[in-house]
């Protein structure tokens, strides 16, 4: 059996005390995106949906950024005991699906009488597509679509589209959970391009979505032609990396792959 595997954290050398501690701080924060995700809760049982919507958005900035702070102490060497892996896809469900499937109820979202169905089918697929063995790709991309409810109900809310149309798109979407595409984990762009660059530039893109929609948020009803410019297309550039690089993938790169195991992902 390997030594290492035997060590017990305290033991392994190569930790000291201040990266179990920073470990721990890291797990702190992403166990923080639960609680956004409650307060969430609470904000849509009382109608406030713009309130649910601003922490159903910090939740997903809690998640855009403790992998990168994971990876960065080493997490996984640092606190053995604790599943991050798990503690991240348990905060995911609750808060990319549950929460925003109890927005669709509460909000009225869909035709009447087709909320509760329009919800199940939203936490239904999102079942399967959480629990595919592949769900997350060895090359670091999302397989099938890969359950951003919070997202589609902020741009439903946004752009107050029809409930019909509500309901073509959240069955729509929930049909893309089973396509196999491979859409790109906006955090770990390791094998969207070897230039640098061009995955600066995405990571780019990327923050000026999320600052050009909470702009949106920040001014709904009202709304701004250069914001909605920036959202859409932000949503068509993320569409069409994705689907070229479905079918066009970069060749695995084991140093990459090593230097992510290291890091303790």
């Amino acid at each position: 059996m390997d030594t290492k595997l035997e060590m017990t954290d305290e033991q392994n050398p190569m930790i000291n005390g201040p990266q179990r501690a920073a470990a721990w701080l890291v797990h702190i924060f992403t166990a923080t995106g639960a609680v956004l995700g409650l307060l969430a809760l609470d904000a849509i049982s009382r109608n406030d949906f713009r309130w649910a919507l601003w922490l159903m958005g910090a939740a997903i900035v809690v998640d855009a950024a403790d992998g990168s702070l994971a990876r960065r102490v080493r997490i996984k060497a640092a606190v053995p005991q604790i599943d991050g892996a798990l503690l991240d896809n348990l905060i995911d469900y609750f808060n990319y699906v549950m929460v925003p499937a109890f927005f669709i109820i509460a909000a009225q979202m869909l035709p009447m009488g087709l909320n509760y169905a329009g919800a199940i089918l939203v936490t239904m697929v999102s079942s399967f597509q959480f629990t595919q063995v592949d769900a997350k790709t060895e090359d670091h991309f999302f397989k099938g679509f890969p359950s951003y409810w919070n997202i589609a109900v902020l741009y439903l809310y946004l752009w107050e589209t029809a409930p019909w149309t509500n309901l073509f798109i959240i069955v729509f979407l929930s049909v893309l959970v089973f396509v196999p595409v491979k859409y790109v984990y906006p955090s770990r762009l390791e094998y969207l391009t070897r230039n640098p660059r061009l995955r600066r530039a995405m990571l780019l893109a990327t923050l000026l979505w999320g600052v050009g929609v909470a702009c949106l948020l920040w001014i709904y009803p009202k709304t701004n032609g250069i914001l909605r410019f920036i959202s859409i297309g932000y949503i068509l550039l993320y569409a069409l990396v994705s689907v070229y690089r479905t079918f066009y993938p970069l060749e695995k790169d084991d140093a990459i792959d090593k230097d992510a195991e290291d890091a303790g992902c």
